[in-house]
């Protein structure tokens, strides 16, 4: 794994490109199978490093098999910020779109309006519903990750005692889900000592986040564990809970490059071990996938199969979700501890 995002990380080196404000548009100047396709990507919000190294894998995949990429990100992490901007690339007539969604209900109108006008609709990292996507590129199975985060916050509480989430926004997809797998795994009579006393929302926002974490520390004086699914949150929760020498710990989800300081096992570090994924690969499958829409590979159904390139999982199998529509799973998440976290911070 390490010496496939290290392949990455040189390839992105040699490429140039910004995202900033509503859209960047790279055209690509190699001759490939995709000349004259145009591939956009809606992520969750601009600022947001998570999201914006997804988009960067997509525009490194498109661009490498000559099609032309749109970046779009809105200010805000809401669907009403990302609404405007899918109606602009219908109006483009784009060839596919693919939406890291800001609420899994809110987009349906405008996306099957996509849908209705020939553009392939694929949702990435946060999902839509099925009837607003041909298929859905998810990071990690959601009951796997449920599951990792229930043991972290059994193993690093001790099994007893009060803990909270912190995660992005009520209306995310992909945190809700995780927070159902993880209240679902709780069940069993092991966590029984465990008491979740709230699920705080940041909205993959600095300020918010680092608010809502000082809010926890305060209301809750036996606190013990925070575990934040969001890469925004669990940063923003690690330099409070390190500034104010709090002793609650922390895990979650995140970025191996902002979090390797607040990661060790000694009682002044905030996070024993977290887990991730790399979003890199996340954008670069979600392009594979638009590719293989627009060629005619796949269709979305379950069953299907297409090539990723050199990915670590190819051929990539359509499964299905357990929304009812289909999904692709790019792999297991990865913990990162203080036996590796100096090894990964350099990388993503």
């Amino acid at each position: 794994m390490k010496k496939k995002l290290l392949s990455i990380l040189l390839t992105a080196a040699m490429a140039t490109s910004v995202i900033s404000g509503t859209a960047l548009i790279v055209n690509a100047d190699s001759e490939g199978d995709l000349s004259g396709k145009t591939f956009a990507i809606v992520i969750r919000n601009s600022g947001n490093p998570y999201a914006e190294k997804e988009a960067d894998g997509f525009r490194q995949v498109i661009e490498a098999a000559g099609g032309e990429c749109i970046i779009k990100s809105p200010e805000k992490a809401t669907a009403d910020a990302q609404i405007p901007l899918i109606q602009s690339l219908i109006s483009q007539e784009v060839d596919a779109i693919a939406i890291a969604s800001n609420d899994v209900n809110a987009l349906t109108a405008c996306l099957q309006d996509a849908m209705n006008e020939g553009i392939k609709v694929l949702s990435l990292d946060s999902n839509v519903v099925p009837e607003a996507r041909q298929t859905f590129v998810n990071q990690a199975g959601v009951n796997e990750i449920g599951q990792a985060l229930a043991d972290a916050v059994y193993d690093i509480s001790g099994g007893s005692g009060e803990f909270a989430i912190l995660s992005a926004s009520s209306q995310s997809a992909n945190q809700n889900s995780w927070i159902d797998a993880m209240k679902a795994v709780m069940e069993d009579d092991k966590y029984k000592d465990l008491d979740l006393v709230e699920v705080a929302y940041g909205d993959d926002e600095p300020q918010k986040s680092t608010d809502q974490t000082q809010a926890l520390l305060s209301k809750y004086p036996d606190l013990k564990v925070i575990c934040s699914p969001t890469t925004v949150g669990i940063n923003a929760a690690a330099k409070v809970i390190q500034d104010s020498e709090s002793p609650v710990k922390l895990t979650g989800l995140g970025l191996p490059s902002e979090m390797s300081a607040y990661i060790g096992d000694d009682d002044s570090s905030p996070c024993p071990y977290m887990f991730l994924w790399n979003p890199e690969d996340v954008g670069k499958l979600s392009a594979y996938t638009a590719i293989a829409l627009v060629d005619g590979t796949i269709t979305g159904a379950v069953g299907d199969t297409f090539d990723a390139g050199d990915m670590e999982n190819s051929p990539y199998t359509i499964q299905e979700c357990s929304d009812g529509g289909s999904e692709i799973i790019l792999g297991p998440p990865y913990k990162f501890d203080p036996s590796n976290i100096d090894e990964w911070k350099d990388v993503y």
